[in-house]
């Protein structure tokens, strides 16, 4: 392979700018909390009074939260209330949605407290097409006083939403919500009773690059191959999210099975920790040459995988969607496609100034081969991000690059990316995917 210079003396990562929201989240009024406050207004007695409340949280137990309701004239958007019951000693609560809250301003996601009562609710206006995670955070008479910042730091799953989602380093879960035009899961799910499932497995892969062995999550697919030429190579950052924790082999079974990505095996390094992810992703040589260099070399002498480049994606999501993109860029003989998912576009070497364009623009921008394929998807509430995302998207094209993806309606979230990476294989791998051209000669380091 074209060797990278992973003997480069280590330098401290660039962190991701702590940019305000450029306006805060639409909020808006929910029209069971004002009928609510309504007939509470009219309860002649204490005792009506607290049959009406027990009425509406048994009412709001059986449909589940956050609440959602349509508005008055305006189809194309709902009212979407969080709710938190809470108790004498509940001085404020946070809702902590993803990206709706701003973490410079956390004073925008308290709720409100409905007065006389335990309900404490917070209502956005949002498009149809919205999914998202959150967590709740109430403070109590028995919390430590502290700023917001300590109290969001505690924020919990919302016990009237039974969908959960895994969190990063295996936090507590958060809760999703999705609203009736959210994109469509592109894959059975449930699974269907006697679907042909993967196999899952995990290694330990010697690397020089990283300094040690690192562990990796393999899938095998059920579907039976005459050879390798006739599968794809899938390699995904975060392996230990994706396979430990989201259970990706459902997703990967489903797709399979019902034909829209070809069969497919899997190679997920595990990012250790946060420390060790934050040291070794972005555009990192010693990094792309584990992944080119060490494992794809591995995974051929162990696994039946494709070595065409064409038939080889490399995958990431945040720092790891930026990673991805800088491998397609620095190892296009072993990576033919590019799926990064709300790439950490604000990323660049240490020393080096930031530019008003991305860094790993500029590096397409200078040259990159044409074979390269890329899906780059970012979410309408990234601010800062989406921008960039839309500028690479613009510079690849106009560099005569093929480019697919899309702005989902959601924030930085693996219930959005999730979704979204089923979709990024289908466009590049699927029966609809555009033919690869020739590969290009390699390009010197």
């Amino acid at each position: 392979m074209t060797r990278t210079n992973s003997s480069a003396p280590t330098a401290l990562p660039a962190t991701p700018p702590r940019t305000p929201r450029p306006h805060p989240a639409e909020t808006a009024e929910s029209p069971r909390l004002t009928r609510l406050a309504a007939e509470l207004a009219e309860a002649g007695s204490p005792r009506a009074h607290a049959a009406e409340l027990a009425r509406f949280w048994a009412e709001t137990a059986a449909t589940g939260t956050p609440l959602v309701e349509p508005l008055d004239g305006d189809p194309e958007h709902r009212a979407v209330t969080f709710l938190w019951r809470g108790d004498p000693a509940t001085r404020q609560v946070l809702v902590l949605v993803n990206r709706l809250m701003d973490r410079t301003d956390l004073t925008t996601s308290l709720m409100r407290h409905l007065p006389g009562t335990d309900v404490w609710h917070l209502t956005y206006r949002l498009r149809t097409d919205h999914r998202g995670s959150y967590r709740i955070a109430p403070d109590t008479g028995g919390r430590p006083p502290g700023g917001l910042d300590r109290l969001a730091a505690t924020g919990v799953r919302d016990p009237l939403n039974p969908h959960t989602i895994a969190t990063r380093w295996h936090g507590p879960p958060g809760s999703v919500f999705e609203l009736p035009h959210a994109p469509a899961r592109p894959w059975p799910d449930p699974p269907r009773p006697g679907m042909p499932r993967g196999t899952v497995r995990r290694h330990q892969v010697p690397s020089a690059a990283l300094g040690g062995d690192r562990e990796v999550w393999t899938y095998e697919p059920a579907a039976p191959r005459t050879g390798r030429a006739d599968g794809h190579t899938l390699v995904l950052l975060d392996g230990d999210m994706w396979f430990g924790q989201l259970h990706l082999e459902d997703i990967l079974d489903g797709l399979m099975s019902d034909g829209t990505v070809p069969p497919l095996t899997v190679l997920a390094p595990h990012a250790v920790d946060n420390a060790t992810r934050a040291r070794e992703f972005g555009g990192r040589p010693a990094y792309v040459d584990f992944l080119a260099g060490e494992l794809l070399p591995w995974a051929a002498g162990h696994l039946p995988v494709a070595t065409d480049p064409a038939r080889t994606v490399v995958a990431g999501q945040s720092l790891g969607g930026l990673t991805a993109l800088y491998a397609g860029y620095a190892a296009p003989h072993r990576f033919g496609n590019v799926l990064a998912q709300s790439a950490s576009l604000w990323w660049h070497p240490p020393g080096e100034q930031a530019g008003e364009t991305a860094w790993i623009t500029r590096r397409y921008a200078e040259g990159a081969p044409r074979a390269l394929r890329l899906h780059l998807d970012v979410g309408l509430h990234e601010w800062g991000m989406l921008e960039q995302t839309r500028d690479l998207r613009h510079t690849l094209r106009a560099g005569g690059h093929t480019v697919t993806g899309a702005d989902f309606n959601g924030g930085h979230d693996y219930a959005c990316w999730t979704i979204a990476l089923a979709q990024g294989l289908i466009a590049l791998l699927g029966p609809e995917a555009p033919p690869s051209d020739p590969p290009s000669p390699v390009r010197p380091s």
